[in-house]
């Protein structure tokens, strides 16, 4: 059962860039890449940086810190696949971006 919570509105993610987002003890970080837009943690696993802080190149995001790199589709480190940060499914409607978190349990 999808649990959508709304996050944002989609005119407050410039293109090619990320923003983050508190939702309940997380952050969310949300980014726009051709009209498309995707959401992960916002904090990067290495040294906690703001992944929505970071650069978007051929479909990744990478850490303002270190440069690493995550996927955007799937949260990925580009340099060893068994390291990825969570991704959620993003549900547009309207202006509204709605992202499907886990419910607490």
């Amino acid at each position: 059962m999808p649990n959508l919570i709304a996050i944002a509105k989609t005119t407050e993610i410039p293109e090619n860039e990320g923003r983050a987002f508190p939702v309940g003890d997380r952050m969310i970080a949300v980014f726009q890449v051709e009209g498309k837009f995707y959401a992960m943690d916002d904090f990067c696993p290495h040294q906690g940086a703001s992944l929505s802080a970071g650069w978007i190149h051929d479909g990744c995001v990478a850490c303002p810190w270190h440069a690493w790199r995550f996927q955007l589709t799937d949260g990925t480190w580009m340099d060893n696949p068994k390291i990825k940060t969570d991704t959620y499914p993003v549900t547009i409607q309207g202006d509204e971006i709605f992202v499907d978190l886990p419910q607490a349990e």
